[in-house]
């Protein structure tokens, strides 16, 4: 073992490898799995209500097109340069990202899923050599099986093992492929990235760390950790550490409790009724209740609130809130839903001239708690046994049929959302998931 070597194992605390590994522009990869016409086509995914690019394949970034670039400022450069824009299909990447991490699981079962298109493996078991190896087997095993195109980035903390990743997407040579547990790497690619590329570095720490005289990741790394956690507090100094090898991050291998839950829309259209409203927050009272079922929490209260735009200038502004108890905590859709819309009757007021145009709508809780252990009601005590069987006949049914197959005739049928849900009029079927939107194959 070289000195270079001893002295990295020394920072690492044994030689611990921790690998990130990314789909790459990983939801306009999603759409080119079922369209081998977007190959090496520019192609964007727009944000709810097809607001904003949040997702750019490389072809569209060379364009110019930046993340976060509203639709309506593109739409010109898009047409004119015969870029694919899409519609979110969360549904879709939901499930492919599923997918992705069952591969995963098939080679280390200490996988933290981190996002839904990140997620950090522990190769610690494997030697060095044997990494980058099976790194590449992940990528080809994730290509053929999904058609997802991957990369990996391997370190002692996830700290370096995020920049390791970054590296492999930057530099072809790579071949998608960085491991920073190596000496030689180690040394090599610090002092060559710029800190800004540092995970945790943004616009407002930046042009701190450069008043300090630090350019590169490496000279973070030597400088002492004191004047950076008075600039950027611990988690600056916490930056420092995990460059040096130190873990300061572990891997969060079961999920930590949701501590709160919020269900909040724009409307595709300006809403001025109160029975569109209404029909609106029943449906995020509704959605609500499924997402705390699924973890079996429960909750006492919910805030509702609903407010017009800042972008509507020249037009009467208005912004409300209202939290509305319960009488113990519950997850019970036929209970929120009640609770929701009286916070509507309490906050609401009658149209003026001109109306109030309401852009968006939703339902907030917090201190969200275990169902099961939670304190029931000395007055007003709900039946939770009967919505017990109720609620979960429903979730049966929307898990086998399809998510919004059942639900309270309050939350408003179909047709009759088209005035305030979520646009998504480019947004391609959902192909594995939806039983008649299968992908068809022609001979």
């Amino acid at each position: 073992m070289s000195t270079a070597e001893a002295r990295l194992r020394d920072r690492i605390g044994g030689g611990r490898a921790l690998a990130l590994i990314d789909g790459n522009s990983f939801y306009c990869s999603c759409e080119r799995v079922f369209d081998a016409k977007l190959a090496r086509v520019p192609v964007i995914v727009l944000s709810n209500n097809d607001g904003c690019a949040i997702a750019r394949t490389p072809e569209a970034k060379a364009l110019g097109i930046k993340m976060g670039d509203p639709y309506f400022k593109i739409r010109g450069l898009c047409e004119a340069q015969g870029v694919r824009v899409f519609s979110s299909n969360y549904t879709l990447y939901g499930d492919m990202s599923a997918r992705i991490n069952a591969i995963y699981r098939d080679s280390t079962p200490d996988v933290e899923v981190s996002s839904i298109d990140e997620s950090f493996l522990d190769l610690t078991a494997f030697v060095r050599r044997d990494r980058v190896a099976l790194a590449r087997d992940i990528r080809a095993t994730v290509r053929a099986w999904t058609g997802i195109p991957t990369c990996v980035g391997i370190g002692p903390t996830k700290t370096l093992a995020k920049l390791a990743n970054h590296i492999a997407k930057t530099v072809p040579e790579l071949d998608g492929v960085c491991d920073l547990t190596e000496p030689t790497a180690y040394e090599h690619w610090l002092c060559r990235i710029h800190v800004g590329e540092l995970w945790g570095v943004g616009r407002a720490s930046l042009p701190k760390l450069e008043a300090m005289g630090i350019d590169t990741v490496a000279d973070l790394r030597d400088i002492d950790p004191r004047p950076v956690r008075k600039a950027l507090t611990v988690v600056g100094e916490r930056m420092i550490h995990e460059l040096r090898g130190v873990s300061c991050l572990g891997l969060e291998l079961v999920p930590a409790r949701r501590k709160g839950c919020a269900v909040t829309r724009s409307f595709s259209g300006r809403v001025t009724e109160r029975s569109e409203l209404e029909q609106a927050v029943a449906a995020h009272a509704t959605r609500l209740g499924e997402k705390l079922r699924r973890e079996g929490l429960g909750t006492d209260h919910i805030t509702v609130f609903y407010h017009t735009s800042e972008h509507d200038r020249g037009e009467p502004m208005r912004s409300v809130s209202t939290m509305v108890t319960l009488p113990e905590a519950t997850n019970d859709t036929l209970a929120l839903i009640p609770a929701a819309l009286h916070g509507v009757a309490r906050t609401w007021r009658e149209q003026g001239s001109p109306p109030w145009r309401y852009s968006k709508a939703g339902v907030v809780t917090v201190d969200l708690k275990p169902l099961a252990a939670s304190q029931r009601a000395l007055i007003g005590q709900l039946d939770r046994e009967r919505a017990g069987r109720l609620m979960g006949a429903l979730d049966v049914c929307n898990a086998r049929f399809g998510r919004g197959s059942v639900v309270p005739a309050r939350a408003g049928l179909a047709q009759q959302r088209r005035t305030w849900t979520t646009k998504f009029e480019m947004r391609t079927p959902r192909y594995t998931t939806q039983v008649d939107e299968l992908p068809v194959a022609h001979a």
